[in-house]
């Protein structure tokens, strides 16, 4: 008997799937925020040189605060004050001709700099001045919070295949919020970043726990439904984070802000279950059989008790160690199991850095940053939607292929469209993120299908860190435009291409059984 059998018997998609959606949805939402954060908080408002020390009691003192800007800052070509550099001392004549600057020497800001507080009340740049020759300090915030995603994916992907999904999403939650909302009261960048890694170690394993548990609780229909909900609350999350940065633009309160939906998150992980087919993987079988019964009852199905026999759960997986401990190891240890890792691996790598490719480099839209923020999660949505559709119409793995192959196809037009066509390589640079968007809300559903259930956690947990490895890899390949201007989108367009390929080497899913052991990949996909 397969385990789609018992779903079937007691509704695959009834009251307590879609339990278990809604408070996966909570804990999710809350992703999104923080995995874009860095845009808001590390935000570098117009900001110059604090000139107070050229004050010198007399003709200074009278001056307006134009004046003091004149006389105190150089200014650059561009006709913008310069933002590291000062006078050293006042320069008086320039307030009647202020281009004879010629020979006028400047000094480095002696005493910090004053910000333009008007979009953001505070930001990590002012609050610890990480500015001109700090600012490399700046732009590594977002790399130390991925690199925390890199190593939490690979952590929490073993401990939930070996400690049950249910308890590790409960560590994932509490241990993310705590250290979300302690580095909201950093009292140093030192001890921010610090936090930063692991809040980011932390709440990825929310992204990887949750998706597969969702998953493993529905039958064959509604599978596709649940990957595409589960992505959808990531656009959500974006849409709503937009909202929520305009109306708190301190840094250390938006922290707070987008981390309190962990709050509920935690009140409702008492309604969770444990997955099923993990504890009968693992011989657990009167607590897999408590919550069938629970399923049973909520779906309205009590009558189907024949199914949910500890006779009959004993018979649905065999191993050939029930009680083993599965590891990275075995992802490797098979011929099979072998090349499914590598392809997922290399598929995720390209479908991450595609994506957050284009992301980077989506311009001409003339909007705030809020509205920008707005508009990228927006674009998504259409995107999404139609994986719904397309993931029976055609399988998952056309619309996996076909979505990386359109993505490229965007990349591969923009290198050869004029460059005086902006507005046409923006509308081409925007599909091309709703094709991305799409091969991922796919990637997720599809990589949790494949792997069997024994190692399932460790497979999607492998594959959240090659994804990760590819967000860490995506700005370094935009600096290369300095070697030649379209290099990176060549890039880009041959990693989608690639993953593409990559992609129609895997088995379609649709409509089958999702694989219960190694021996199952080994013997039918």
């Amino acid at each position: 008997m397969k385990f789609e059998d018992i779903l079937t018997d007691i509704n695959g998609f009834g009251r307590f799937q879609k339990m278990i959606i809604v408070i996966s949805f909570i804990g999710r939402f809350t992703l999104p925020c923080h995995f874009m954060l860095n845009n808001f908080i590390s935000a570098v408002p117009s900001h110059h040189c604090d000139f107070s020390s050229l004050d010198d009691g007399g003709t200074f003192e009278n001056l307006s605060l134009a004046q003091r800007l004149v006389v105190s800052i150089p200014v650059l070509q561009d006709g913008t004050p310069s933002s590291c550099h000062m006078f050293a001392e006042p320069q008086y004549h320039l307030l009647f001709n202020s281009s004879n600057i010629t020979d006028v020497p400047t000094v480095p800001c002696q005493n910090g700099w004053v910000y333009d507080n008007t979009t953001f009340k505070s930001t990590l740049t002012s609050e610890w001045d990480l500015v001109c020759d700090q600012r490399r300090k700046n732009k590594a915030t977002a790399t130390i919070f991925f690199v925390g995603v890199m190593f939490g994916a690979v952590s929490f992907g073993s401990l939930s295949d070996r400690y049950g999904r249910r308890i590790m999403l409960l560590v994932s939650y509490v241990s993310g919020m705590l250290f979300a909302v302690a580095s909201a009261f950093s009292t140093s960048y030192i001890m921010f970043a610090v936090l930063r890694f692991l809040t980011g170690f932390c709440i990825t394993g929310i992204v990887i726990v949750s998706a597969v548990l969702s998953v493993e609780w529905v039958d064959i229909k509604h599978r596709k439904m649940v990957g595409v909900i589960d992505s959808l609350s990531w656009t959500f999350g974006n849409m709503a984070f937009a909202a929520i940065a305009y109306l708190v633009n301190d840094w250390r309160m938006l922290i707070v802000s987008i981390t309190s939906p962990l709050l509920l998150a935690i009140f409702t992980w008492r309604w969770m279950p444990e997955s099923a087919r993990w504890l009968i993987a693992n011989g657990k079988l009167e607590q897999a059989q408590m919550y069938l019964k629970k399923c049973a009852e909520m779906n309205h199905r009590e009558s189907s008790t024949h199914t949910r026999k500890t006779e009959t759960l004993s018979t649905i997986v065999v191993t050939e160690k029930r009680d083993r401990t599965y590891s990275y190891l075995d992802l490797i240890r098979t011929p099979k199991m072998r090349r499914l890792a590598l392809s997922t691996g290399t598929l995720w790598f390209c479908v991450a850095i595609t994506f957050y490719g284009i992301s980077f480099n989506i311009t001409g839209f003339g909007l705030n940053i809020y509205l920008t923020q707005f508009t990228y999660a927006l674009i998504e949505l259409p995107a999404k939607v139609s994986v719904y559709y397309l993931l029976d119409k055609i399988g998952r793995r056309s619309t996996e292929v076909a979505a990386m192959l359109m993505a490229g196809g965007c990349l591969g037009i923009n290198i050869v469209m004029p460059k005086d066509m902006s507005v046409a390589r923006t509308v081409v640079a925007v599909f091309g993120k709703g094709f991305s968007s799409s091969s991922f809300a796919t990637v997720v559903l599809y990589s949790s299908e494949l792997y069997p259930t024994v190692v399932r956690q460790n497979g999607m947990g492998y594959n959240s860190f090659m994804a990760r490895f590819g967000v860490a890899v995506a700005p370094l390949i935009l600096l290369l435009d300095e070697v030649w201007k379209e290099l990176p989108q060549v890039i880009l367009c041959s990693l989608a291409v690639l993953g593409g390929v990559v992609a129609r080497t895997l088995s379609e899913t649709r409509n089958r059984c999702l694989p219960e052991t190694i021996e199952d990949v080994e013997e039918n996909w």
